[in-house]
């Protein structure tokens, strides 16, 4: 089978698979996974347009966003380029995903969005996360379909989209952050999976995206389970006595999805631990900032039986 045939079988089955419809959108950076990814969803037989996010974080990133974009056209789809401006807030790599990700959700328009992460992509995944004691959730990798997000090419190597754009004759972007040692997934990729491959007589990557796909099997199971936990104690509270004879990973579950419901975005494992915590600790009104804004404080406190969330001015 040809490179271009097996990613547009991969988009099919996920089509099939998932409430996509014929008409997508694809975040294409230029470089060859995303390329590969626009030209096997053209193959598909879905109306594809390209939404190209220039960073404005490189020399003449213009021109590259917008090569990219007359090479989506070449393909089939439409393409539109996209300008964003990238924060400081939780260093370089976070803030660019954090406004590249905005920037496809506000573009879209009601279509969903492939994104070409390959399996050699959630295998440095799931290393990051086991090295920043991210918790299972982080561990568990990407997942295939998360409405609107859809992600094909988890099960293929990164191999077979450059395989793709030597097939069409496409000539990719080289992202230099991608061999830059300042941003740890470039030193994963260049230095520590070599080494493990090494050491382990190869299959590294599968097997680390094989382990993410069992933990996330497990962690549905979990999730269901903590969906069906009734802990209301009072307005947007919890009750600590439900909360606190319920096993850690369900109640941390049921803690989290509250958390995220009263304003906290995308709690990491270090702050819902820190909130779980606050189920036992005996002190009166003992409390953990979750968020908010330049002009407020967001918080949960043990008050009494119950965690509840208040805003305080900064």
């Amino acid at each position: 089978m040809s490179p271009l045939r097996e990613i547009a079988g991969a988009v099919v089955d996920l089509a099939d698979s998932h409430p996509i419809g014929d008409e997508v959108c694809v975040g294409l950076s230029g470089g060859a996974d995303s390329l590969a990814l626009t030209a096997g969803a053209v193959a598909a037989g879905l109306a594809v347009t390209a939404l190209v996010i220039d960073h404005g974080l490189q020399r003449d990133s213009r021109a590259v966003a917008e090569r990219a974009a007359g090479q989506a056209r070449g393909l089939g789809a439409r393409a539109h380029v996209i300008g964003v401006s990238v924060s400081t807030r939780g260093g370089p790599e976070g803030a660019a995903r954090r406004a590249r990700h905005d920037a496809l959700a506000g573009a879209r328009d009601g279509a969903p969005v492939l994104l070409a992460h390959t399996l050699d992509d959630q295998a440095e995944t799931v290393l990051l996360g086991l090295g920043r004691g991210s918790g299972p959730r982080s561990i568990a990798g990407m997942v295939a379909w998360a409405s609107p997000w859809g992600r094909p090419l988890l099960a293929l190597r990164r191999s077979v989209t450059h395989a793709a754009c030597d097939e069409l004759g496409l000539e990719p972007w080289h992202d230099p952050h991608n061999t830059d040692p300042r941003f740890a997934r470039a030193r994963l990729r260049a230095e520590v999976i070599p080494v493990l491959e090494d050491i382990l007589g190869g299959g590294v990557a599968p097997a680390l995206a094989r382990t993410a796909r069992r933990l996330r099997e497990d962690a549905e199971v979990l999730d269901a389970l903590a969906d069906d936990v009734d802990a209301g104690g009072g307005t947007n509270g919890l009750d600590r006595t439900v909360l606190a004879a319920l096993p850690a990973a369900i109640r941390r579950r049921v803690v989290r999805r509250w958390m995220i419901s009263v304003g906290a975005t995308e709690p990491t494992e270090r702050l819902i631990l820190a909130v779980d915590d606050l189920v036992f600790d005996p002190r009166p009104h003992a409390a953990v900032a979750i968020g908010g804004d330049s002009g407020h404080r967001l918080s949960v406190v043990a008050d009494g039986v119950e965690l509840t969330v208040t805003t305080t001015p900064r």
